[in-house]
C-alpha cells in the first residue's frame, strides 16, 4: 500500500515537472517571438508607426519613397500629403520627429478624428508609409429654433457655427455650453439647450445640426437676505454688491439678474467691505438661493463677522533715505485707527492710479527701482495688530537707454522731445507716467501707450521702450447745426502731424508730408447769414529745442444782415472782415511744467456796407473799423492720459484781451454830436477777461465726472463810448457756430436754441456751470465711444446792471460721443431746458443737438 502511494506520488511529480518544462518552453518561445516582432513591428498609434511584416532598423535614416492614404471620403490623397508636410525623397527616421510632426499637423488641421500610420514597405534604403485617416464630418445645415430670427445670426457668429465647419465632440459640447451660459447670464436661469446632429444623405460625410433653445422665463432676484451681520446693515451689504441687485419698480440702470461669476465677485466685495472697517476675520459661512412661487429667487448669505481690530504700533524697518516721520506723512495711519488692510495695501503698494501717493511710489520716483516695501503683521494681541513696514532700499538706478517703437509715420524727435525720461536720469515712475500723458496729448497716438521697463540689476540701470500705436493725424471736419434761423455747415481739413520742411519733397507726399507734429488747418464755414474762410499753422517746438510754439492765421468773412423778427436775410447789407494774427506760446517751469503762457497780436479790418450792428443809438452802417488787440493767457493742463477721454487732472485758462485806450489820449469829446459814429469807432477799444476751468474726477477707469465753470466779461475804458459792438458773447445751443470772426465767443448751453440766451447782438457778461458724467464704452485707436449725462446752468447779460449770478438758465440731458481719427468728434445730445428764453414765458423744453467734427 505504501509502495503504491509512493508510485502515485512519483507519477504526480513527473507530470508536474513535465508541465513546468512545457510552460517554460512556451515562455521562452513567446519571448523569442516577441523579441523578433519588436525588431520588425513597432507599434505607433497617433504618434507612432505600425509595420506590416517589414523589418526596419530603429533610429536609422531612410529615404521616404512614397506616401499612400486610406480611409478618405472627401479629401484627395494629395491634400493629405500637403497637410503632413512630408515630401518624397526626403530623409526620415522611424520613429522620428518628422513623422511625429506630420501626424500632429494632420490633427491640428481639425479635419480628422483619427490618424494611424503604417510602414507599408521597406525597399533597401527607402521606406513607404501608409496613412490611415478618419475624416471628421462637415456641417451642412444649422437650424436654431426657440428664439427670435434676429438672434439666430448672433448665435451663429458667436458660436462660430458655419457651413463647412468640422463637427467634433468638442464643438458640440462647447456650443451647447455657450448657448446655455449666454442666456443664464441674461437672467434665464432655467435655460435648456437640446442639440442633435444627424447624417445628411445628400452628400458624402456631411451632417445637419438642430438646436432647440428653451429659455424659459427671466428669473429676477426678489430678496437678498443676510444673517449674522451686526456691524454692517443689510442695506450697506447690498450696496457693496455692485453686480447682484434686488428687483424693484423703476430700476433700469442695473438689472436684478443672478450671474454666478458676478455673484462670486460680489461675495468678495462683501468681505472687502468688512476688512475696510477692521473685521479682517469676517467670512461667509454659507450661501444659497431659494425659489419663490412668482418665478423669482431669494439669495441667502450667512456671515460670521468676527471681532473688529485696530492698528497698534506701526514700525518702519530698513529705511535710511527717508525718516519715519517722512514715511508716516505718506502712510497716514496712526496707532488706534480701525484696522483697514485694503487701505494699508494701497498706502504701501499704491492704488493703481497714475496719481497714487504711496510708499513704493515715493521710492521709485527717486531712483529706487530695485527697492521693495512690504507691510507685515508681526503681532496680533486681543484686538490690536502691530505692523512692520519692511523696506529694502538697495542702490539708486539710472536710465541707460530710451527707445520708441510703433511710430511709422511720426519722426522719433517728436516723441523724444515730449518724454520726461532721458538717458542718465534717475529712474522715476512718475516721469514715465507723465511721458505717457504727454504722448497721449499729442493727439495722433492711441492713449494706451505701453512702456516696457527692462531692468539691469547688476549694473543698477534700466532701459525703457515706449510702444505706441498711431492713429490718423489728419481730420476731415464736417460740422452741421441749426441756429439763428439757418443751417450752419463747416468743411475743414486739419493736418495735425504735418511736416512743413518736406513740403517741396515729392517723396514725402503719402498723401501729404507728415511726421513733424505741426498743425495745418483750412476751414470753410457757410450759412445763409455768413461765410468764412481761414488758414492757420502752428509749430509747437519753434527751433526744435524748447517747447515754444509759433502760430499764425489769416481769415476772411462776410456777414449779411439778418432780421431777427422774420429771419429774412438781406445780402445787400454786409459786414466784411479780414484779419490776421501771430502768437507765441511757452511751456513754463514755475509753478510747475503743466503751465503754459500764450501771447498774440491780432488785427482785423471790418468794412460795413449798410450793415446795422443793431445797438441802440449807434450808426455804423458804412465805413471801416479797425481792431488791433493784444491777447495773453495763462493756462494749466494736467488732464490725461487721453485727449479724448481724460480720467484725471484739470484744465484751466485765465485770459485777457485788450486794445489800446485810444479815447483816453486823443482828446476827443465823444459826446459831441458832430463826431460821427464811424469816426468814434474807427479804432475799436475794449478789454476782455475770461476764465475757464475743468476738473476730472475718476470713479473707475471708465466712469469720470467732468466739472466745468466759465466766466467772461467785456469791458470798456470810456463811459461815453460804452461797450464795443464786436467781441461779444452768444450763449445757448450746441456752441458750434463759433467762426464768424467778429470776435464773438459762442458758448454752448444745451437745452436752448443757438445763441438764444443772449440779446440779438450779444452780451457783455456770461457765466456757465456744468457737471458731466461720462462712461467710456471703448477706447481703441479706430474709434473712441463714450456716453454722458449732464447738468448745465448759465446765462448771458447785457451789462452789470442786469447781471445776476444766481439768475441762471438750467438744463439736463443725455448724449453720446464717437471719436474717429478721420472725422473728429461726432455726437448727439438730448437736452431739456427748464427755463424760458428771454422774452418768453414757456420753458424751452426738449432740444436735440448734433455735433459733427467739433474740436475740443
Amino acid at each position: 500500500m505504501e509502495k503504491q502511494a509512493n508510485k502515485l506520488q512519483n507519477k504526480f511529480f513527473i507530470k508536474l515537472f513535465s508541465a513546468v518544462i512545457v510552460f517554460l518552453a512556451l515562455i521562452v518561445n513567446f519571448s523569442a517571438n516577441a523579441q523578433t516582432k519588436k525588431d520588425s513591428v513597432f507599434v505607433l498609434k497617433k504618434d507612432t508607426v505600425t509595420t506590416k511584416n517589414n523589418s526596419f532598423e530603429k533610429g536609422k535614416e531612410y529615404l521616404l519613397g512614397g506616401i499612400s492614404v486610406t480611409g478618405l471620403k472627401k479629401f484627395s490623397e494629395e491634400t493629405v500629403r500637403v497637410f503632413t508636410g512630408l515630401r518624397t525623397g526626403q530623409t526620415i527616421k522611424l520613429p522620428g520627429d518628422k513623422l511625429t510632426s506630420a501626424i500632429k499637423k494632420l490633427y491640428e488641421s481639425k479635419q480628422f478624428s483619427n490618424v494611424d500610420v503604417y510602414l507599408a514597405k521597406v525597399d533597401g534604403e527607402s521606406v513607404y508609409l501608409q496613412f490611415d485617416v478618419q475624416e471628421l464630418p462637415q456641417l451642412n445645415n444649422i437650424n436654431i429654433t426657440g428664439i427670435k430670427k434676429s438672434k439666430v445670426k448672433e448665435i451663429l457668429k458667436e458660436a462660430e457655427l458655419k457651413q463647412g465647419a468640422m463637427v467634433t465632440d468638442n464643438l458640440i459640447v462647447t456650443t451647447k455650453n455657450y448657448i446655455a451660459k449666454k442666456y443664464t447670464d441674461k437672467g434665464f436661469l432655467k435655460t435648456k439647450v437640446n442639440l442633435d446632429v444627424k447624417k445628411d444623405t445628400s452628400d458624402i460625410n456631411i451632417v445637419n445640426m438642430s438646436v432647440f433653445i428653451d429659455k424659459g422665463n427671466k428669473i429676477k432676484i426678489k430678496d437678498i437676505l443676510f444673517t449674522g451681520n451686526k456691524a454692517l446693515s443689510d442695506k450697506k451689504l447690498r450696496g457693496a454688491m455692485k453686480n447682484t441687485k434686488e428687483k424693484f419698480f423703476g430700476r433700469f440702470w442695473k438689472g436684478s439678474k443672478y450671474i454666478e461669476e458676478k455673484y462670486e465677485e460680489d461675495l468678495e466685495s462683501i468681505l472687502d467691505k468688512y476688512s475696510r472697517i477692521g473685521y479682517r476675520d469676517a467670512r461667509i459661512l454659507k450661501e444659497n438661493i431659494s425659489w419663490n412661487t412668482d418665478n423669482t429667487i431669494n439669495v441667502h448669505i450667512d456671515l460670521e463677522e468676527g471681532r473688529q481690530y485696530r492698528f497698534a504700533e506701526i514700525l518702519f524697518v530698513g529705511n535710511s533715505e527717508y525718516t519715519d516721520e517722512q514715511l508716516n506723512k505718506i502712510l497716514k495711519i496712526d496707532k488706534g485707527d480701525v484696522y483697514n488692510g485694503a487701505v494699508l495695501k494701497e498706502r504701501v503698494k499704491g492704488d493703481g492710479s497714475p496719481t497714487s501717493e504711496d510708499l513704493s511710489t515715493l521710492y521709485q520716483d527717486n531712483g529706487f527701482l530695485f527697492s521693495s516695501v512690504n507691510a507685515v503683521e508681526t503681532k496680533v494681541q486681543n484686538d490690536s495688530i502691530t505692523v512692520e513696514i519692511r523696506i529694502r532700499e538697495d542702490e539708486k538706478a539710472r536710465i541707460k537707454k530710451v527707445t520708441v517703437s510703433g511710430n511709422d509715420k511720426t519722426n522719433d524727435h517728436v516723441l523724444f522731445r515730449e518724454l520726461r525720461v532721458k538717458p542718465g536720469d534717475l529712474f522715476s515712475r512718475s516721469a514715465i507716467i507723465r511721458s505717457i500723458r504727454e504722448i497721449g496729448q499729442l493727439g495722433f497716438f492711441d492713449a494706451n501707450v505701453t512702456p516696457d521697463v527692462i531692468p539691469d540689476y547688476q549694473n543698477k540701470t534700466a532701459d525703457i521702450d515706449f510702444t505706441v500705436v498711431e492713429k490718423g493725424g489728419s481730420q476731415i471736419e464736417l460740422q452741421g447745426g441749426y441756429g439763428g434761423g439757418s443751417f450752419i455747415g463747416t468743411l475743414g481739413l486739419s493736418f495735425n502731424n504735418f511736416s512743413i520742411k518736406n513740403i517741396f519733397n515729392k517723396e514725402a507726399y503719402k498723401p501729404l508730408p507728415m511726421g513733424d507734429g505741426q498743425t495745418l488747418s483750412l476751414r470753410l464755414q457757410s450759412s445763409r447769414t455768413y461765410n468764412t474762410y481761414s488758414f492757420s499753422f502752428t509749430e509747437p517746438w519753434l527751433g526744435g529745442k524748447k517747447p515754444k510754439s509759433l502760430s499764425f492765421s489769416v481769415y476772411s468773412s462776410n456777414q449779411y444782415q439778418l432780421d431777427y423778427t422774420t429771419y429774412d436775410v438781406d445780402r445787400s447789407k454786409s459786414l466784411g472782415i479780414i484779419g490776421a494774427s501771430i502768437g507765441l506760446g511757452e511751456r513754463l517751469k514755475w509753478p510747475d511744467d503743466f503751465f503754459q503762457l500764450s501771447q498774440s497780436i491780432s488785427y482785423q479790418l471790418l468794412k460795413s456796407n449798410n450793415y446795422s450792428f443793431g445797438l441802440s443809438g449807434l450808426n455804423l452802417n458804412n465805413g471801416s473799423l479797425n481792431n488791433l488787440s493784444y491777447n495773453i493767457s495763462l493756462s494749466r493742463n494736467s488732464a490725461g492720459p487721453s485727449l479724448i477721454f481724460p480720467t484725471y487732472g484739470s484744465e484751466f485758462t485765465i485770459g485777457g484781451k485788450a486794445t489800446f485806450p485810444y479815447s483816453l489820449v486823443n482828446n476827443k469829446n465823444y459826446l459831441d454830436n458832430s463826431i460821427s459814429d464811424n469816426d468814434k469807432y474807427k479804432w475799436l477799444e475794449y478789454y476782455k477777461l475770461n476764465f475757464k476751468g475743468k476738473w476730472y474726477t475718476s470713479f473707475t477707469d471708465k466712469l469720470v465726472l467732468m466739472s466745468n465753470a466759465e466766466f467772461g466779461y467785456l469791458g470798456f475804458y470810456n463811459t461815453d463810448l460804452g461797450a464795443t459792438p464786436v467781441e461779444r458773447y452768444f450763449v445757448g445751443g450746441d456752441g458750434i457756430a463759433a467762426y464768424q470772426l467778429d470776435g464773438r465767443e459762442t458758448v454752448g448751453l444745451r437745452g436752448y436754441e443757438n445763441s438764444g440766451l443772449s440779446s440779438a447782438y450779444g452780451g457783455t457778461i456770461y457765466n456757465k456751470f456744468q457737471m458731466e458724467l461720462r462712461y467710456s464704452i471703448t477706447d481703441s485707436p479706430s474709434a473712441s465711444i463714450y456716453t454722458l449725462g449732464f447738468l448745465e446752468a448759465g446765462n448771458s447779460y447785457d451789462n452789470f446792471n442786469t447781471f445776476n449770478p444766481f439768475e441762471l438758465k438750467r438744463s439736463a440731458g443725455l448724449g453720446v460721443r464717437i471719436f474717429m481719427p478721420a472725422f473728429g468728434l461726432l455726437g448727439i445730445d438730448f437736452a431739456h431746458g427748464f427755463d424760458p428764453l428771454p422774452g418768453q414765458t414757456e420753458k424751452s423744453g426738449w432740444q436735440t443737438h448734433f455735433i459733427i467734427g467739433r474740436q475740443f
